[in-house]
């Protein structure tokens, strides 16, 4: 007999919606463990949060005993990162007898030094800590123990990393489908603002050294403010012998043929992490990942083909990149280790699993 349970999301993001397409992909995997996932939005930005949660009120009534999946980030909630009506939401579900789930996309408040960043950062947690007290089950996509506010003790707290958002049971066929014998690095989007413009930075330095080494190279651009840094990437790396491919946003099964023409996929927002679907699409494509260390680096994104450069040490970037890109050997043996570590952990079957696991208790 197949069961029912429900995704409850809040504002779209755009231009594509990540936590959507998790979800997605999740009601896809539960399938094949008898579960239907249905995906609902409180309208709170086309309707007010009066009539949203009325609205609400009324479909909740058809989930007494049902398991609710809701996910959070903070401005899915709140039009600035001030997500204080969260908790409304979750205390309709539980009036109506939902099980309630909060599922913590943002597993960390905003950082920031201002005073309106310290004030957003307050808000955040004591909506995070009050989901968890109302909530039944709060899942994490990092290790709870790696967070900063969580009790690591409480029972109710679950770990399960996130998927890529991919049709990746293309990927092992496509892998190594290449036209020439040029080698190419994949970057998956890049952070907006001045981030970006420092990743940016980052990312041509290491690869005009690369090149110096190495002769001819292509750099292959995609995602999210990719279009928006092109003439950023032309300029820093005009003269040097790479070939730039800007590719902005692509359809899931392009990201993928992209990803697996690919050698390495080099990861520079932010430290690796069970939380950076992005890294774990070139995980789920088969790829080591340059990338550096934080404080949520931990198993099961370490059993990955990971090669980790420190930001501390000056060009150790491109140090890394090119011992991949050189030694044929060690980059094999990386990407062996990302698609054992994709099957055991990142793929959309066994996080499925995960929560089957709980929602059958």
């Amino acid at each position: 007999m197949r069961r029912n349970c429900i995704a409850i999301l809040g504002k779209q993001d755009t231009p594509t919606d990540a936590v959507e397409e998790y979800c997605r992909y999740l009601g896809e995997a539960m399938q094949a463990e008898d579960y239907d996932l249905k995906i609902e939005r409180v309208p709170w930005v086309e309707h007010g949060w009066g009539a949203a949660v009325r609205k609400l009120r009324r479909r909740a009534k058809e989930w007494k005993g049902t398991w609710v999946l809701v996910q959070y980030t903070a401005l899915a909630w709140s039009a600035r990162g001030f997500p204080i009506r969260f908790a409304r939401v979750l205390k309709t579900l539980k009036a109506a007898g939902a099980r309630v789930a909060v599922v913590y996309h943002d597993a960390e408040p905003y950082g920031g030094t201002r005073v309106i960043d310290r004030l957003r950062r307050r808000v955040q947690l004591r909506t995070m800590r009050k989901a968890l007290r109302v909530s039944e089950v709060a899942v994490f996509t990092v290790p709870p123990e790696r967070l900063s506010w969580p009790k690591t003790s409480d029972s109710r707290t679950l770990f399960i990393p996130v998927g890529a958002n991919l049709p990746t049971s293309e990927a092992a066929s496509r892998k190594n489908i290449s036209t020439d014998e040029k080698l190419s690095i994949a970057v998956f989007g890049i952070t907006g603002g001045d981030a970006g413009k420092k990743e940016v930075e980052n990312i041509a330095e290491a690869v005009r050294f690369a090149a110096s080494q190495m002769g001819n190279l292509r750099l292959i651009v995609l995602g999210r403010n990719s279009e928006s840094f092109e003439g950023q990437l032309k300029a820093s790396l005009n003269g040097s012998a790479v070939e730039l491919h800007v590719l902005g946003l692509l359809s899931s099964e392009d990201v993928v043929r992209t990803l697996c023409v690919s050698e390495v996929l080099l990861f520079v927002r932010g430290h690796i992490s069970t939380r950076r679907g992005s890294a774990i699409a070139g995980i789920a494509c088969g790829l080591p990942i340059v990338a550096f260390e934080g404080t949520e680096t931990s198993p099961p994104i370490t059993e990955a083909g990971l090669a980790l450069y420190s930001p501390q040490r000056k060009a150790d970037l491109g140090d890394v990149l090119v011992r991949v890109l050189k030694d044929e050997q060690y980059r094999t043996s990386l990407a062996q280790r990302s698609w054992l570590a994709h099957a055991q952990y990142f793929s959309w079957r066994a996080i499925a699993a995960r929560y089957v696991e709980f929602m059958k208790q």
